[in-house]
């Protein structure tokens, strides 16, 4: 945190921790400094002030302390001196880990893992991201509940129920009792919202508006696209989005419906972006909202191209991607932000990439004919004669397809169009002879 960021935390009565980051490096990682600069950014994220960095280099992470066990006098000493509130681990801690850090530290301790967790619960809005987001940290916890007594907050149990009286049973045994019996009360209700959910997306499906979903690293720009489209097409700023140079900015979900005139509309979602080592527990229980990807007609890869880790972030969406089950979707490769190290944008390389600024609008109107190529590429031009006495196809045409031209003639009204193949099947009878 800067000083700016410190100044202006204290003006809105924010609270903020004093941070020691502690990663080992392996040699497992491609660029351990960059991982650790991601670390800082999440830390940040997390509105904390980061005081302190501090590395080893290890052939392997100790199996009971992560770090060797000089470093954890060393990280006591500097957290200390450096009046620290909490030490933040790069790696994801085992249970043992966790609980002998604490005790010899004498400080609470978190994980990359937990500081991710603990933004998203911070950013999620929507009452489904709550549930989702509660699973997670539910299951992330239930292992880790030893020694962690002073971390957890817990309701006590109703007066008199079994969870409560139980003779000679130990507080471990309730909590672990109270967060699977809370699970499943989750899990039901995410059953719920994803029933809602398919209604929603199978009326999408019927309207045969395509659906494109934006996707990529956390802060590559996506939410900027979205608004930028909502900007040019649709000129209403309630339709926006949470936009900021932040990891994680924007947690739910979002759809638009862009119009782009001429009756070639489609749906653009935004949903949450990914990261290096994105946790399973986060995957897993953000998969119904994720499957707004799988299910997309189009995928907008969004790259922050003047990140000198980006191809290693092309690597990690891809990687989310697969496991989603969403890598054979057709794509558009968008390298944004090139305005910061390119001086010709928007610039095209094929039909499936291009250099462009959404922050800018610069390239915005070249990657919506791109998206219009991709998904109405199945559709085919018809050449119709329609009697005035079928006024109701008339309209379904005028309201549905691309009319390229129109005429009225004595016996009907004579359309171009650009229509959708099933509507040729459909409608074949009033199809002109050549």
């Amino acid at each position: 945190m800067n000083q700016n960021e410190k100044i202006l935390a204290i003006e809105n009565n924010e609270e903020y921790e004093r941070a020691v980051l502690v990663g080992v490096n392996t040699g497992d990682e491609t660029d351990f400094d960059a991982c650790m600069n991601e670390l800082e950014k999440l830390a940040c994220a997390n509105q904390m002030e980061v005081v302190g960095v501090l590395t080893q280099n290890m052939p392997e992470k100790h199996r009971s302390l992560y770090v060797g066990s000089g470093k954890v006098d060393e990280i006591r000493e500097a957290a200390l001196a450096l009046e620290a509130d909490i030490i933040v681990f790069y790696d994801s801690l085992s249970p043992t880990q966790l609980r002998n850090l604490q005790k010899e530290i004498g400080l609470p301790v978190m994980d990359r893992t937990a500081l991710i967790l603990d933004i998203f619960e911070q950013r999620a809005e929507s009452s489904e991201a709550k549930l989702q987001v509660e699973t997670a940290k539910l299951q992330y916890l239930l292992p880790r509940l030893v020694g962690m007594h002073e971390a957890l907050t817990r309701q006590a149990g109703t007066s008199g129920s079994k969870s409560s009286r139980g003779i000679g049973e130990k507080k471990l045994e309730l909590d672990r009792r109270k967060i699977n019996r809370r699970l499943d009360e989750l899990r039901r209700e995410l059953k719920e919202v994803a029933a809602g959910r398919e209604v929603k997306r199978k009326k999408r499906m019927a309207s045969r508006l395509p659906l494109v979903s934006l996707v990529g690293y956390t802060n590559a720009g996506k939410s900027t696209i979205l608004n930028a489209m909502v900007d040019t097409y649709m000129e209403n700023d309630e339709k926006k989005v949470l936009e900021k140079d932040m990891l994680f900015a924007t947690l739910d979900t979002t759809i638009r419906r862009i119009e782009t005139g001429n009756n070639q509309d489609f749906l653009l979602s935004d949903t949450v972006g990914f990261i290096h080592h994105l946790p399973h527990s986060l995957v897993k229980a953000f998969h119904s909202t994720l499957e707004e990807v799988k299910n997309a007609d189009l995928l907008l890869h969004v790259i922050d191209f003047a990140d000198d880790q980006h191809q290693e972030q092309i690597n990690d969406t891809m990687m989310t991607l697969n496991e989603l089950g969403a890598a054979h979707i057709p794509m558009i490769t968008i390298y944004n932000k090139a305005d910061k190290c390119m001086e010709d944008i928007p610039f095209k390389m094929d039909e499936n990439r291009i250099y462009m600024s959404a922050s800018k609008r610069i390239g915005l109107t070249e990657l919506v004919e791109m998206i219009l190529d991709k998904v109405y590429s199945d559709y085919i031009v018809m050449d119709l004669l329609i009697p005035y006495s079928e006024g109701t196809v008339a309209s379904f045409f005028m309201e549905n397809a691309e009319v390229k031209s129109r005429e009225y003639l004595e016996d009907g009204v004579s359309l171009t169009v650009r229509c959708h193949k099933a509507d040729k099947e459909k409608y074949k009878n009033y199809e002109r002879k050549a």
